[in-house]
């Protein structure tokens, strides 16, 4: 066995501490990590503040733009569990470098396409910039020690995730300057849109290249941890396996109900008969992923892994419900919530869109303080004071009506935000616990989750009124309450196994 100094932070883990003023060493890392997020999440949601714009431009109807918005959360919850695997196997610095890269393709080709079916493909690809934010949480993970990784994650994840928040303020600015300089409109309608779109793309592929010249995965003299074997999640008992293949099937039937949105029924993209090819496609995928998930794990079922080898997947599952709950309910919320201020309160635009703002904002400080909170007072203890939170502010924002002052709405939603960002940043401070040379793999799951969550939300929103909405995410979260109990708390090492084929622990407590 190696010395339980934390293999994550490597020999210089108790010289340098978490410093956000500081861009040196595992500070360097952080900041470049969290700005490579933020870039991610900059140029998935560069086209939110120009929906209006575009369907002028293009001529689209508003079930065309309702489209855009269904297909760019698509692909992001395949591409977060792929993701994951690869960048266990090839490392954070490469992964990265090249979602950076290859997703300013999509973004150029939406900013400047001509017809429909190439902006509805563009956008659809761009999908693939989200599961960006699964790298660093691997990232985060290899360079800070767990006593200090809640912090890190939470600023990564937070600071990251404020990108689609600076897209909404930022570009349209950018765009009145674009559209002045090519003097005001090129063909039909202001087009200002496309070159601020495009600028973003060029900018994330850019910050691939310093991104991967000044980025390593792990720090000097630290070990990479990855998986044993590649090409699916890997198991240690024959119920893991079991839960495992469960908790895989949300994310299929959340792609089933993104085609059923796409079908005739909802805003008739697709036909129905390509509806059902797809809904066929999507059960023998499944099937596929189960029998080779089986031999991919078949050991498991003959010959026991040892005792400390183990993990509980027990444990990847039940903070699964947690961002499905977290995540999920604020990609859902940012979504409605400008239209919500606009018809509960009668409000304009510009100020529905400065009160929904709060939610958003929030990010900055609320999931690196989730993270912190984990650190300090334990993970499980956290999470459960942060889940109650998150109930308590989806109840009482199904409560608010036009009758409430505009500030005590307002109150509601700030409050609610904080206890659902930051119960996001003590979800990832768990994830990098439970076994390291998979870390990328659980984030990944997770992070799909999240979007599992906000298309299944987003969904019930189509059915029911805004109040309804808020109580069904406040009833999720009281059932991820009671999963919390069933949590272990991270406590003791982890083992790993070294390329040498000897054990390292790595300190989680």
């Amino acid at each position: 066995m190696s010395s339980t100094v934390p293999e994550s932070a490597g020999p210089s883990a108790k010289k340098d501490k978490l410093n956000v003023l500081s861009f040196a060493g595992k500070n360097k890392i952080l900041h470049l990590g969290w700005m490579a997020f933020f870039l991610t999440f900059f140029v998935w949601f560069n086209h939110a503040p120009f929906l209006s714009a575009i369907a002028e431009t293009m001529n689209l109807t508003k079930s065309q733009v309702k489209t855009l918005l269904i297909l760019n959360v698509a692909l992001t919850i395949p591409a977060r569990v792929i993701v994951g695997m690869l960048t266990d196997r090839f490392g954070p610095r490469i992964v990265y470098s090249l979602i950076l890269a290859i997703g300013a393709i999509p973004c150029f080709t939406f900013a400047f396409a001509q017809d429909y079916n190439t902006l509805a493909l563009s956008r659809f690809l761009l999908g693939f910039v989200g599961a960006g934010f699964v790298v660093g949480i691997r990232l985060m993970s290899d360079w800070f020690p767990a006593s200090e990784l809640g912090a890190a994650e939470g600023i990564y994840g937070g600071w990251g995730n404020f990108g689609s928040a600076a897209a909404a303020m930022l570009l349209p600015t950018m765009a009145i300057g674009f559209a002045a300089y090519f003097g005001g409109t090129v063909g039909s309608g202001n087009e200002g849109w496309r070159y601020a779109c495009a600028t973003s793309g060029a900018v994330m592929m850019l910050y691939s290249v310093i991104f991967y010249k000044f980025v390593r995965d792990t720090p000097k003299g630290a070990t990479y941890f990855k998986p044993k074997k590649s090409g699916a999640m890997g198991v240690t008992s024959k119920g893991d396996f079991w839960l495992m293949m469960l908790f895989k099937l949300p994310m299929y039937l959340a792609m089933a109900l993104l085609a059923w949105k796409l079908s005739p029924a909802g805003v008739s993209l697709l036909s129905q008969s390509a509806v059902n090819i797809i809904y066929i496609g999507l059960a023998l995928l499944y099937v596929y992923e189960f029998v080779s998930s089986y031999r991919f794990n078949k050991e498991v079922f003959t010959t026991p892994v040892p005792e400390a080898q183990r993990y509980d997947f027990k444990q990847v599952g039940i903070l699964n419900v947690l961002y499905f709950a977290t995540f999920g309910s604020e990609l859902a919320v940012v979504s409605m919530l400008p239209l919500f201020y606009l018809e509960t309160f009668n409000v304009s635009v510009v100020m529905a869109g400065l009160l929904a703002s709060s939610y958003a904002f929030m990010n900055l400080m609320s999931r690196p303080g989730g993270g912190w909170l984990s650190d300090r007072f334990g993970r499980k203890s956290t999470l459960l004071i942060l889940t109650a939170g998150l109930a308590l502010g989806y109840f009482l924002m199904g409560m608010v009506d036009s009758t409430w002052p505009i500030a005590l709405a307002l109150l509601i939603t700030m409050f609610c935000s904080f206890f659902v960002q930051a119960g996001e940043g003590a979800v990832f401070a768990v994830i990098p616990l439970i076994k390291r040379s998979m870390t990328g793999q659980f984030a990944g799951m997770t992070g799909a989750y999240g979007n599992v969550g906000s298309v299944v939300y987003l969904t019930v929103l189509s059915l029911v009124s805004y109040q309804v909405f808020f109580i069904v995410i406040g009833v999720t979260a009281v059932f991820g309450f009671l999963a919390l109990f069933l949590l272990k708390e991270p406590e003791g090492v982890i083992i790993e196994e070294m390329p040498d084929g000897s054990f390292a622990e790595i300190q989680v407590s």
